[in-house]
């Protein structure tokens, strides 16, 4: 359906795009794509706000005897384009705005990659590092049977995030499947394979980071090998990206986690290097290569720089020191509007998140569909159509922001913006 040219839009609904952070960038890029598109206010104001939100009090019993109460929450931004989906993390700098943030990168990153989802996260204000794994299943079961009445393999999909994993996956599934009196393994995905994941879903946003930084390095005719890279992150994207990154030629020469970071100028061994990780718990310490500043990785002489952490890394006061040619957003918004724009300036090219970590939400779809259907792919096959969807959202992104004049990130927005917005304008308003 071609989608109508509206009288355009104000700004901003609201004060959505009022102070700084993850959801003033996420209102600001929707921003950008609404005027870009010509749509009117009243759409973007629907656009820009959350279909649904829930906050909960989760009471733990932690294995001393005491109680504590945690709070957690889950946002559904969209359904346009079917039930909602997103991941569940774990960490102690979650809040509401920043839950809400994801979710609507998630309606954008669901309707880029044409998989028929809206978007959703959830998260729990924790530091998972400090409780035991009994306690972290009791959180997960309460926090599960708190926003069961909004979940469910129709409604709204959970997946592992930052500070959650298959095994989180598998106690939701169960708590889930518990209460309803049978068992749905769709109810969530990036489940453990044996209660019905799928092969391939562990290593698919790692995956589909790679297959996006290679093309974009040869967009700008750089082979692989030989090719040097940084990975800001050594958790599950950051450390699978590394390793592909290497597989494939490239030369990790720098990797950091939250504790430090190392160098090596002819490329780190990436496979020795995660073994000192799950021996150690870090990247500090590493035989194998020099002790780097956390904060200079950023700034290395490089082909490619993938941050992979946490959001807001790349911002006004670093951003002049990229010395990347290509930035591929590992991570869920790395980079702050102020950053973009001082990137842009310096002929830096950036693949956004909602491209480039897609590889995971793919993957997810992938085993939703092998979860409703009982019958399960090889992990060749899973691979090889988690290739195709990459590379033709990839294709499409370049054709949009050379048709309009557009960034990558800009040109995104614009086709996922404008995929919910004919969705939504096909399936009408109601009442």
């Amino acid at each position: 359906m071609t989608t109508p040219v509206l009288a355009p839009a104000s700004d901003a609904p609201g004060e959505a795009t009022a102070g700084t952070g993850p959801l003033a960038d996420a209102q600001a890029q929707l921003a950008a794509a609404v005027r870009t598109l010509g749509y009117e206010t009243g759409l973007h104001a629907l656009l820009s706000r959350p279909r649904r939100e829930m906050t909960v009090s989760i009471p733990l019993r932690r294995d001393d005897g005491s109680v504590e109460v945690l709070t957690g929450h889950r946002v559904q931004h969209n359904f346009s384009r079917g039930p909602a989906k997103g991941g569940l993390r774990f960490s102690p700098a979650v809040d509401l705005d920043e839950v809400r943030a994801l979710a609507m990168w998630m309606t954008w990153k669901c309707a880029l990659l044409d998989v028929p989802y809206g978007g959703a996260k959830g998260g729990i204000t924790i530091d998972p590092r400090r409780y035991s794994r009994g306690e972290l299943e009791r959180v997960t079961r309460r926090y599960t049977s708190e926003i069961l009445p909004i979940i469910g393999p129709e409604r709204d999909i959970p997946a592992p995030d930052i500070g959650t994993d298959e095994q989180t996956m598998a106690w939701m599934m169960d708590t889930y499947s518990v209460s309803v009196g049978y068992t749905v393994p769709g109810v969530v995905t990036g489940k453990p394979v044996s209660v019905g994941g799928s092969l391939g879903r562990s290593a698919a946003t790692s995956r589909g980071v790679v297959h996006i930084a290679l093309a974009a390095l040869a967009h700008r005719g750089i082979a692989p090998a030989g090719a040097t890279a940084a990975v800001q992150g050594f958790g599950k994207v950051g450390a699978g990206a590394a390793l592909f990154l290497a597989e494939a030629g490239v030369e990790v020469v720098a990797v950091s986690d939250q504790y430090g970071a190392v160098h090596r100028a002819g490329g780190l061994d990436v496979p020795a290097l995660a073994q000192h990780v799950a021996a150690t718990g870090s990247v500090v310490g590493f035989a194998g290569a020099d002790p780097l500043p956390a904060e200079r990785l950023l700034g290395l002489e490089v082909d490619l720089l993938v941050p992979a952490a946490v959001e807001g890394v790349l911002h006004a006061g670093n951003a002049a020191e990229v010395a990347a040619s290509v930035v591929v957003e590992g991570a869920n918004g790395p980079t702050t509007g102020a950053a973009d724009e001082i990137l842009a300036a310096n002929g830096v090219l950036v693949v956004p998140d909602i491209l480039a970590n897609a590889g995971g939400v793919i993957v997810s779809y992938f085993e939703w569909v092998q979860s409703n259907q009982a019958y399960w792919w090889s992990a060749a096959e899973v691979d090889a159509r988690l290739e195709t969807r990459m590379l033709a959202a990839w294709g499409k992104v370049l054709e949009v922001a050379a048709e309009r004049g557009l960034s990558l990130r800009e040109a995104a927005t614009v086709t996922a913006v404008q995929r919910v917005a004919d969705a939504h304008l096909t399936r009408g308003l109601y009442p």
